[in-house]
C-alpha cells in the first residue's frame, strides 16, 4: 500500500497484498535516510497543532470572560471543529488526486491567518471567525499527516509512526498549557495566538520539502462518474458543517418549540451529507472501515469532549488558576504518548488491535469517572483531576493507535487520502458536537438556574456512556475474512 519517495527501499515495489510474513526482514526505521525528512516534517506539523489545541483550551475561559462569550462558550470549541470538517474533506480528496503537498501548503497558510485574526479580535463573533479559519487549516494539516503515513510507510513502520505522532504532543503538552496560562495571567491571552505564528513558519519550512517529494497516490481506482456539484465533497462538507452548526445553535435556545424545529432541521441537513463524505457502512458501524470511522469518533468524543471542559470545571468549581488547570491537559497528553508507545510494541500480537481498542476505552472510562468526582465533588482534592486525566490519556493512546493502524491497514493505497479524511472528520465532528452539547448544557443551566455543576455532570455522564458504547463496538474493528 506504500509508494516510493524518491529513494525508498527497493522491495517497496512488491505487490501491496503480499503477506507481511513472506516479505524480507527490514531493518530501516522511520528515521532511516529515505524517511527521515518526511518523518520530522510530519511530526513537527502535528506539534504545531498540539501547541494551538492545548494552549487555547487552557485560556479559553479567560477569552470568553474578556469578550463576553461565556454564554456561548461551546462555540469557542465548536467553531474550530466544524470548520475542520471542510478542511479535512477537501484536503483528503485533493491528496488522492494531486498528492499531499498542495493541501498542506494551503492548510498552514489559512491556519496562520486564523491565529492572527483570533489574536486581534475585539469581540466574541470576530474571535469565532478566527477560530473558524484555524479549523480549516487544522483539518488540512491533520488529514495530511495520516494520509502520508498510509502512503509512504510500509505496514511494519506505521504503528511506530502513529506512536510518534502521539509523541509530537509531548513538548507542547509539557509547556503549552503552562506557557499559555502564564502568558494569560501575566500579560494577555492574545499572546498565545501571536506565539503561534513563528511556530507555523518553522513547521512549514521543515515539513513542506518532504511532502513535495511524495508523489500523488498511484492505484487502479476507477474514475468516479460525473456528479452534480451538490453531490461533490465541497458541497457536502459545507452542508455537514451548516447542518451541525444549526443543530448546536438550536440547543442554546430557551424556546423549546423553536429548539426542536431547528434541531430536526439541522439533523436533516447534516446526516445525508455525512453519509456522502464517509465510507459506505459508516452510519451503521459496519465491521471494518465503517466501524473504524465510528470508533475514532467515539474515542475523540469521549477524550476531547471531556478534556474541553476540564479547565472550566477546575477554574469555576474548584477555584484553580489557568496554570493549574493546564496541568490536567499536560498530564493527559503525556500519558497518551505512553499508551500509544505501549500499543505499538504489542501491535503484532494476534488480536492485539481489537483488544487494545476495548482496553483503551475501559481505561479512558476510568479516567472520566475520576475527573468527574474530582471536579463535581469535594470528596477528592482538586489535583486528583490531573491524575484522572493522566489515566484517561493512557487509554486514549492505546485505543487510538490500535484503531487507526488497523483501519488504515485495511485501506487501499489509492483511498488513503479519503480514508484519512474520514477518520479526521469523525474526530472533529464528534469533538465539535460533544463540545457544543456541553455548551448547550451550560446555557440551559444558566436559563434554569441549575448551575455549572449540573451542566458538567451531564456532559461527563454522556462521555462515559460513549466510552461504554466503544467497548461494545471494538470487536467490529476488523472486517470478517472473505472465504476463498
Amino acid at each position: 500500500m506504500s509508494q516510493h519517495i524518491n529513494e525508498l527501499p527497493e522491495d517497496l515495489d512488491r505487490p501491496a497484498n503480499e503477506p507481511e510474513s513472506t516479505r524480507p526482514k527490514r531493518t530501516e526505521s522511520v528515521f532511516s535516510g529515505p524517511y527521515r525528512a518526511l518523518s520530522l516534517g510530519v511530526i513537527l506539523s502535528v506539534g504545531m497543532v498540539a501547541f494551538e489545541s492545548l494552549g487555547v483550551a487552557t485560556v479559553l475561559p479567560d477569552i470568553a470572560r474578556d469578550l463576553d462569550g461565556l454564554g456561548a462558550y461551546g462555540w469557542g470549541l465548536s467553531a474550530l471543529m466544524l470548520a475542520n470538517i471542510i478542511g479535512t474533506v477537501l484536503a483528503g480528496r485533493t491528496a488522492d488526486l494531486r498528492g499531499p503537498w498542495t493541501p498542506a501548503v494551503v492548510g498552514m497558510a489559512v491556519f496562520a491567518a486564523g491565529c492572527a485574526l483570533a489574536g486581534a479580535a475585539g469581540s466574541w463573533p470576530l474571535f469565532l471567525a478566527g477560530r473558524f479559519l484555524q479549523g480549516l487549516g487544522v483539518g488540512a494539516v491533520m488529514a495530511m499527516a495520516y494520509t502520508v503515513i498510509g502512503l509512504a510507510y510500509p505496514e511494519h513502520l506505521r504503528a511506530r509512526m502513529f506512536a510518534l505522532l502521539s509523541s509530537a504532543w509531548t513538548i507542547p503538552s509539557l509547556i503549552g498549557p503552562v506557557l499559555a496560562g502564564t502568558l494569560s495571567d501575566s500579560t494577555t491571552w492574545r499572546a498565545v495566538f501571536l506565539l503561534m505564528l513563528p511556530i507555523v513558519a518553522v513547521a512549514a519550512l521543515l515539513a513542506l520539502p518532504g511532502l513535495r517529494r511524495l508523489e500523488r497516490p498511484q492505484g487502479e481506482r476507477t474514475a468516479a462518474p460525473a456528479e452534480p456539484w451538490w453531490k461533490g465533497p465541497l458541497a457536502n462538507s459545507v452542508l455537514l458543517t451548516v447542518g451541525t452548526g444549526v443543530l448546536l445553535q438550536a440547543l442554546l435556545l430557551e424556546n423549546l418549540m423553536l429548539l426542536a424545529v431547528l434541531a430536526v432541521t439541522g439533523a436533516a441537513i447534516a446526516l445525508p451529507a455525512l453519509r456522502r463524505v464517509t465510507p459506505e457502512g459508516t452510519l451503521t458501524a459496519r465491521a471494518g472501515l465503517g466501524a473504524g470511522v465510528v470508533i475514532r469518533g467515539l474515542l475523540c468524543g469521549v477524550y476531547f469532549g471531556s478534556e474541553a471542559y476540564l479547565p472550566l470545571g477546575l477554574q469555576e468549581l474548584r477555584g484553580q488558576s489557568a496554570w493549574a488547570a493546564g496541568l490536567g491537559l499536560s498530564a493527559g497528553a503525556i500519558t497518551w504518548v505512553a499508551g500509544s508507545a505501549w500499543q505499538a510494541k504489542r501491535d503484532a500480537a494476534p488480536g492485539g488491535r481489537t483488544t487494545g481498542v476495548a482496553l483503551g476505552f475501559a481505561v479512558l472510562l476510568a479516567g472520566v469517572g475520576l475527573i468527574t468526582l474530582s471536579i463535581l465533588t469535594d470528596a477528592l482534592p482538586a489535583w486528583f483531576a490531573v491524575v484522572g486525566w493522566a489515566i484517561g490519556g493512557i487509554g486514549m493512546g492505546v485505543a487510538f493507535n490500535a484503531a487507526t493502524t488497523d483501519t488504515l491497514g485495511q485501506t487501499p493505497a489509492e483511498r488513503q487520502g479519503e480514508m484519512s479524511a474520514a477518520l479526521q472528520l469523525a474526530q472533529t465532528l464528534a469533538t465539535g458536537v460533544i463540545a457544543g452539547l456541553g455548551g448547550a448544557a451550560l446555557a440551559l443551566s444558566e436559563h434554569y438556574d441549575a448551575g455549572t455543576r449540573v451542566a458538567l455532570g451531564s456532559l461527563f455522564g454522556l462521555t462515559a456512556l460513549l466510552a461504554l458504547v466503544g467497548i461494545v463496538l471494538a470487536r467490529r474493528l476488523r472486517a470478517p475474512a472473505v472465504a476463498g
